[in-house]
């Protein structure tokens, strides 16, 4: 395991490394890394003969009330939990690094980007879109491995990357969850005690979600109002959203058919948790 922490060194390296036949696989993180990373890095040394992770905490995509100063950061850790998946690489830049001037070119996704958390977190895409494609830039031709767990995200990413004829073929892994089933997040660990056991009505509400869309239900209206419901019963979060929508569009159709995506936001002080489920409904 090697860490590289400026852009002209991991060119250099990964442009060896091509250059003797060698594909790469990238995990694009911002660190606080866990069993859910874990199982992408996983994946991308299955799949390459040459793994890279970053480890960045982006500043674009926090707006000024988020938690940047307060994110955690324990670069040890991290490289510790990717040389154990069998990465090669960990590349850890600096903000200035990576930003050595005020930045004045965004890249903004618009369609995908609005709905959802584009709602309640209008600046958070645009910041996304700009570092990955700044990685993405960096790290050159590789296949690039995101969780579903940031399905909005993942969506923007492809989008971004078709519309860009990027040369980085982008890979969807399933959430990785804990053994009661909240999705693994950087962020559970700002969960309380009491918190962390009503943050399983998250995936509770999907599960039934997606058991109704599966059963027959076709009125979106109807299966939104079954999460809101189960979500009402934890008395510590603050709903944000509950949306059933086509997973392609990111938007509510009048009928569901065809490929469906359950999403739900929950605030539980300081942790705000996000998570989705999938499911197939009848045409």
């Amino acid at each position: 395991m090697k860490v590289l922490t400026t852009i002209a060194d991991v060119r250099t390296t990964l442009h060896a490394e091509r250059a003797a036949g060698r594909s790469v696989g990238f995990v694009p993180t911002m660190g606080a890394l866990h069993d859910g990373h874990k199982s992408l890095l996983l994946a991308s040394v299955a799949d390459n003969d040459v793994t890279i992770a970053s480890v960045f905490v982006n500043p674009l995509q926090f707006a000024p009330d988020e938690d940047l100063a307060a994110y955690p950061r324990d670069l040890d850790a991290d490289v510790a939990l990717a040389t154990s998946a069998g990465a090669d690489y960990v590349f850890a830049p600096s903000v200035d690094e990576m930003y050595p001037e005020p930045i004045e070119t965004t890249v903004s996704v618009s369609g995908v980007s609005e709905p959802l958390d584009g709602q309640s977190r209008p600046t958070h895409f645009a910041g996304v879109a700009t570092v990955v494609t700044k990685l993405f830039s960096i790290i050159g031709p590789c296949s690039a491995y995101f969780g579903e767990k940031d399905f909005q995200q993942l969506a923007v990413i492809r989008k971004m990357s078709l519309d860009l004829s990027l040369d980085v073929s982008v890979v969807g892994c399933v959430t990785h969850r804990e053994p009661d089933g909240l999705a693994m997040s950087s962020r559970n660990r700002y969960l309380t005690d009491e918190e962390r056991s009503e943050s399983v009505v998250l995936s509770q509400a999907l599960d039934m979600a997606v058991e109704a869309i599966e059963a027959g239900q076709t009125d979106p209206a109807v299966v939104r109002r079954l999460m809101v419901d189960h979500l009402a019963t934890s008395t510590l979060g603050t709903l944000d959203y509950a949306e059933v929508v086509d997973a392609r569009t990111l938007r509510t159709p009048e009928r569901l058919r065809g490929e469906i995506r359950c999403l739900v936001a929950l605030q539980f002080g300081k942790a705000r948790l996000i998570d989705n489920k999938g499911a197939t409904a009848a045409n």
